[in-house]
């Protein structure tokens, strides 16, 4: 199990954000990762620390959210790509199949992609939180195609099961210039 853990609360509201991120704050040793106002008027906030912290705070912040949360979760064992996905994006090399899981949260997409990259020998190029996506989220990855369906299979599971799947693709050869739209 991972000393570290990440918390995130998403919030209808960008006042209750700041609130919440406050009372998270307060409330255990830990960290923030992201804190930020997301498409179409929410707030999201993310934390990192020990499990325990984490849950905390999230608890925390839960009670302070007034009406206005619209998810938490706590992944106390989020796999490092994951993580080392989030906000960025590279350009892989063309030949591998490119996968794509798409959510309506990003708690959901988070508890997809990593059940994703648990499942399959894949590389994660992107995890893309909310931002310009009418606070949705995506990921992509890529591999060999057989790794990548079984990745995405993986994460589409998990996301349909929480009522919050948009869609799961996979492209087996993709054109080399379909990469150029990832980042």
């Amino acid at each position: 199990m991972n000393e570290k853990s990440i918390g995130i609360i998403e919030l209808s509201s960008v006042a209750a954000g700041y609130a919440v991120a406050d009372a998270m704050l307060k409330a255990a040793n830990v960290g923030i990762v992201l804190s930020r106002s997301i498409c179409s008027g929410k707030y999201m906030v993310v934390i990192s620390g020990a499990v325990d912290a984490v849950e905390s705070a999230v608890k925390a912040g839960a009670v302070v959210a007034n009406g206005c949360l619209i998810a938490q979760y706590v992944f106390s064992n989020l796999h490092p790509d994951v993580i080392a996905a989030m906000g960025r994006s590279q350009v892989p090399e063309p030949g591998g199949a490119l996968g794509i899981l798409e959510s309506f949260t990003v708690s959901a997409l988070l508890e997809g992609a990593d059940a994703a990259v648990k499942a399959g020998n894949v590389q994660l190029l992107e995890v893309r939180l909310a931002m310009a996506l009418g606070g949705k989220a995506f990921c992509t990855m890529t591999g060999d195609v057989a790794a990548v369906q079984a990745a995405v299979e993986a994460g589409r599971q998990v996301i349909a099961e929480s009522g919050m799947l948009v869609n799961a693709v996979v492209i087996p050869r993709p054109h080399p210039d379909a990469y150029r739209e990832i980042v």
